[in-house]
């Protein structure tokens, strides 16, 4: 992790000024007034994404209404040469909405009314602005729902969420976007119009929209989606356990998947995010447990209770010291509002977090925390920890003062050693946060040089300009090579001697 752009890679104010009337010039007859900001007070609110350590005023912002003004747009930055960065609610927590010095950042707030929900078919098309629980709501009345519910879901929107492959607390039995997407439209940098996937159960030639998913903005401006729309289920019952153990707790997490069971959730929070979280929302949890897992069941009311019970076998038998069943609806939400509710929580014990996202093997949890609990010596700053346990996706934050360098540098260091880490133990750097600017760097460490220019080759094929989010998720041979300096010199290990499990 470090900063994307180090100052003497900045323009100066004079190439800033220039740029700006040039692109202002060529952008003005294709827009409504209102729709193109450029003065410095305007574009301020797009400076950064959720990842506030890292700001960069855009040069420019535009926010078109029809898909013919995002069309004519990146047609004209492309004969200029101009970078464009598509943002949607700025939710995202990898800096991959940072905008670029010298580009243009392409808001796509505009683009948010529900097109269609098909009940037979039970799918909804929408544009790419619609937040991920209006889809829920639209869906409603027809008993139906859209399954991935990022904990930013009330503002995060569908485009975003394609962009980052986005997840939420019940991926782990109805899966991640990926999974729930059928159809995606959109415009390549040239302005060309492309279509992904299909409404029907499959699509003629290459599957080029699992390319897409999780592309962070690199390969093409999403507009519409087609999602699939899951039925209500009859009844959700959540078990709250508690552990006097982490290690108990992390151990509980593979037991339940070895006996067969898919829990709709399975959720992990450490003592320091319990408290935190319980301050907040009052949600009930068990403050004295080292850990408390969340196992949700849903179905009819016959296979809950029978999930339910097995479930409470296997935590018993895994050592939990208190469990409890949610009576009721109103209590179930209470459990998962304290989820939720994790990261505005952390924001109220601490001036700044900053949000990792690695991966690794259920089997790992317990070595995972302990190892971070080892690096909040080292580093001298806190973290609070909350999973996606059932898939072993990690959200440590790491507790700091932005305002205070030496701290976010330690900050930096910290987040990077959790990501090496997870490789070490077998995981991976991200699950579902995206890379952008946060784990640019971290990529080194996983990926060897040849996997690398693979992948700067498909972003080629889509964006031969290299024009669409360009500085992001794919570090250069060069990077990684000062990276590699930097690493050893801070007395770890070569990437190459990195051991994998």
């Amino acid at each position: 992790m470090n900063a994307p752009l180090p100052a003497a890679a900045l323009p100066s104010a004079d190439e800033r000024t220039q740029r700006r009337a040039q692109v202002v010039a060529e952008l003005a007859p294709l827009l409504p007034p209102h729709a193109l900001l450029s003065r410095g007070e305007d574009t301020v609110p797009y400076e950064c994404d959720g990842l506030t350590a890292y700001r960069q005023q855009p040069l420019v912002v535009v926010l078109p209404e029809t898909e013919d003004q995002v069309a004519a747009v990146l047609r004209a930055c492309d004969r200029l040469g101009v970078p464009v960065v598509a943002r949607g609610a700025g939710t995202g927590l990898s800096g991959g909405a940072l905008p670029h010095a010298l580009g243009v950042t392409l808001s796509l707030a505009k683009f948010n009314r529900i097109l269609k929900v098909d009940v037979l078919a039970r799918t909804a098309t929408v544009q790419c602005g619609v937040r991920n629980l209006a889809i829920s709501e639209a869906a409603a009345p027809y008993g139906l729902y859209y399954a991935p519910d990022p904990s930013s879901q009330i503002a995060c929107t569908i485009g975003g969420n394609v962009a980052e492959n986005s997840g939420g607390v019940h991926c782990l039995k109805y899966g991640l976007t990926i999974h729930n997407v059928l159809r995606v439209r959109g415009y390549t940098g040239q302005g060309e119009a492309v279509e992904f996937g299909s409404e029907a159960l499959d699509a003629a030639g290459l599957d080029l929209m699992s390319v897409l998913v999780g592309s962070e903005g690199m390969l093409a401006v999403i507009t519409e989606v087609t999602v699939k729309l899951v039925p209500k289920p009859l009844l959700a019952r959540c078990i709250m356990a508690s552990f006097d153990d982490i290690r108990q707790a992390g151990d509980a997490v593979a037991n339940v998947i070895a006996a067969g069971i898919i829990p709709a959730g399975l959720e992990m929070m450490d003592k320091p995010m319990t408290a935190a979280v319980e301050d907040f929302v009052h949600a009930g949890y068990d403050l004295n447990a080292q850990a408390i897992l969340l196992c949700e069941s849903d179905g009819t009311p016959e296979e809950v209770a029978e999930e339910i019970g097995r479930m409470l076998d296997v935590l018993a038998g895994s050592g939990a010291s208190r469990m409890e069943v949610s009576k009721d609806e109103a209590q179930r939400l209470r459990f998962w509002s304290g989820r939720k509710n994790a990261f505005p929580a952390s924001g109220r014990i601490s001036p700044d977090y900053m949000c990792m996202d690695s991966t690794i093997p259920r089997k790992r949890l317990a070595d995972i925390l302990l190892a971070i609990g080892e690096m909040e010596k080292k580093y001298g700053l806190r973290c609070a920890n909350v999973f996606h346990a059932g898939d072993g996706n990690l959200h440590p934050l790491i507790l700091f003062d932005a305002n205070d360098p030496d701290q976010l540098h330690r900050c930096e260091l910290f987040g990077a050693d959790i990501l090496e880490t997870s490789v070490a133990m077998g995981g991976s750097v991200t699950g579902e946060h995206g890379v952008g600017v946060e784990k640019l760097s971290s990529m080194c460490v996983q990926f060897s040089d040849a996997e690398r220019e693979q992948m700067l080759a498909v972003k080629h094929a889509f964006d031969p300009a290299g024009l669409l989010n360009p500085g992001k998720v794919i570090p250069t041979l060069v990077r990684c090579a000062e990276y590699g300096r930097m690493h050893v010199k801070r007395g770890l290990l070569p990437f190459a001697d990195i051991p994998r499990f």
